[in-house]
């Protein structure tokens, strides 16, 4: 397993970070029975899906993935005493609030059946399957990726899309055998901790030379908590989700990507909704995540994690959307042209080398359960295409699909963004101890995005 990945499973010993997929499809009505059937029997064909992680003693070395079945409890039906949209948003709460162990089985399908009144395209009852995974297993481009393995058609391609994978799911050859050899690496990996220590020293020098003669952008400035970052001693007192699902013709706006069209209206919704909590925050900003491009391996392993977030001002000084708009999309090019530098990559390299104790010591003791006086953004704004919609599950048609960023000590309200098809849905993630009038705070993003389409 690669370090960046054993770290997101170290995190989920003390934080909920597990990912949450939810796909809305048309509800054929086709026995509950059949959709476990065909769910145990697709995944059997997708590699991601049959793993589970397999940790050594005292963490000598990073954990292995290891094949497992499909066991009947990662399919799992919620029966609402009334199927519909409000209460679905009540038990999809409840289902955020948990987390899959990876060392047992790393994914589970959650499947609300019979839905009336969901928003989106199409008529007649819904059927919303969420999968859950841990985030070890995958980012969110790859997750998207293995859904769409598991709900595509025909099954052929799942088997050869699950056969690209197959190599970066290696099973280990034992645990006494694993160890020892996590032994017989450990002065390797000090060694190479050091020479590439040294090179990412060199190379943030370099960083910094490159950022004074203006040929390279400064890094993003911090910003100061607002209420939504607040700390809240109880931990998350309850999950609260909201999806706002839009036409994606309507959030094409030429010369702007639908990230920025969102990143604009959130800026609006976002400085309202603290204003009339007599709040009036000068400057405020949004984590927005990037994929990178595809990394090479370290000891014949490819990370599954592969983004680094970036620290985007919202620009909530300047009144004219469309000169807002402009100034975001401009900051997003620089932070992902910064982000992207090869010398940045000085310190993911030191990473790769560091021998798994430390690595753990290290997440153990990282303090997430404090907020600092700086902080990267004041919310999160996660977007992801996940294709065509001709996707399938138990005879229905896909519908939309949504997405749900984990919340934090520091965040409290996150975002997703998340295109399908002909559909755009824009979610919503709070903690309702810290934002207890989530549909106020829908209401104004709904409209901001209408006054960001209207302006732009």
């Amino acid at each position: 397993m690669a370090p960046q990945d054993a770290t997101m499973y170290w995190l989920s010993r003390r934080t909920r970070n597990d990912l949450f997929l939810l796909y809305c499809f048309a509800d054929s009505g086709r026995p509950t029975k059949e959709l476990r059937a065909a769910v145990a029997e697709r995944s059997e064909r997708i590699a991601d899906l049959r793993v589970r992680l397999r940790e050594l003693p005292a963490d000598i070395d990073y954990p292995y993935w290891t094949p497992c079945e499909f066991a009947a409890e990662q399919f799992v039906e919620h029966r609402l005493a009334e199927p519909n949209w409000s209460r679905l948003l009540d038990a999809l709460g409840g289902v955020l609030g948990t987390g899959v162990d990876a060392a047992v089985r790393p994914w589970r399908l959650h499947v609300f059946r019979g839905i009336v009144d969901a928003p989106g395209p199409g008529n007649g009852p819904a059927l919303v399957a969420v999968l859950q995974m841990s985030h070890a297993l995958a980012d969110g481009r790859h997750a998207s990726a293995i859904a769409r393995a598991l709900f595509s058609q025909p099954a052929e391609d799942v088997a050869s899309r699950a056969g690209r994978r197959e190599a970066s799911v290696p099973g280990g050859s034992g645990v006494l055998a694993d160890s020892a050899l996590g032994l017989l690496r450990m002065p390797v990996r000090l060694g190479a901790t050091a020479v590439r220590g040294y090179q990412a020293f060199r190379a943030q020098q370099q960083l910094a030379q490159l950022t004074e003669s203006g040929r390279l952008s400064p890094p993003g400035a911090g910003f100061p908590p607002s209420s939504v970052n607040r700390s809240v001693a109880e931990g998350i007192s309850r999950h609260e989700v909201r999806m706002l699902v839009f036409s994606a013709e309507d959030l094409r706006v030429p010369g702007r990507t639908v990230t920025v069209v969102v990143l604009t209206a959130v800026s609006s919704a976002l400085a309202r909704y603290l204003a009339d909590q007599e709040e009036l925050m000068r400057r405020l900003g949004a984590q927005v995540p990037m994929a990178l491009p595809e990394s090479s391996t370290e000891h014949g392993i490819r990370p599954r994690n592969n983004y680094r977030s970036l620290g985007v001002d919202l620009f909530t000084d300047e009144p004219d959307l469309r000169l807002r708009a402009d100034k975001i999309a401009a900051a997003l090019v620089e932070r992902r042209l910064r982000a992207q530098h090869p010398l940045l990559s000085a310190q993911d390299r030191v990473t790769a080398t560091i021998p798994a104790p430390l690595l753990r010591r290290d997440v153990d003791r990282y303090p997430i359960d404090t907020v600092p006086d700086s902080i990267a953004g004041h919310t999160v704004v996660s977007s992801v295409d996940r294709g065509p919609a001709d996707l399938v599950f138990g005879g229905g048609p896909i519908r939309f699909t949504a997405g749900f960023p984990a919340l934090g000590s520091v965040m409290h309200l996150t975002h997703g963004v998340h295109g399908l098809g002909d559909t755009v849905t824009v979610s919503l993630h709070a903690d309702s101890a810290v934002v207890p009038d989530v549909d106020t705070y829908a209401d104004l993003l709904r409209s901001a995005v209408k006054e960001v389409i209207a302006a732009l």
